[in-house]
């Protein structure tokens, strides 16, 4: 489990890549580079509460479809806005840090103008022998820099 980067997590995810978790975001509708990068952001920064990862471990991707390309429930009130988030993590995370990433999740976007109930959040957990990471290791045996027993 030898990395030189032991209890430097900042340094890790910057030199390796990082570990985790990495974000999905997928809307419905086309919008300003700045209104792409807030909703980023604010995934992202639930992320690092939640979860408690370093801010620099950072993978975040936003995809827009088409509409007719995301079907949603008809019942939405404002469809355009029905948003996906697919978090694949290393497992570990209690139920309590995912019921706290949910909801920080939903707070930081409803900010944003996308309503609450418009917001689904799927994570997807895989054993840490799963990942490969910093330059072609299993993420189970380098010093990740952070815990997953949040």
């Amino acid at each position: 489990m030898e990395t030189g980067l032991k209890g430097q997590p900042e340094r890790f995810a910057r030199e390796t890549g990082g570990a985790m978790p990495f974000a999905l975001i997928e809307v419905r509708r086309h919008l300003s580079d700045e209104a792409e990068v807030a909703i980023m952001e604010a995934v992202h920064a639930a992320l690092v509460a939640a979860f408690r990862i370093p801010e620099a471990d950072k993978h975040v991707r936003l995809v827009v479809h088409e509409p007719h390309r995301m079907a949603c429930p008809p019942s939405r009130a404002f469809p355009e806005l029905d948003t996906l988030v697919t978090i694949d993590c290393l497992e570990g995370r209690s139920v309590d840090a995912k019921r706290a990433l949910y909801a920080g999740i939903v707070d930081r976007l409803e900010v944003l103008g996308i309503p609450r109930d418009h917001v689904t959040i799927l994570v997807r957990e895989s054993p840490p022998h799963n990942w490969g990471i910093g330059g072609g290791k299993a993420a189970s045996d380098v010093d990740l820099g952070f815990g997953l027993n949040v």
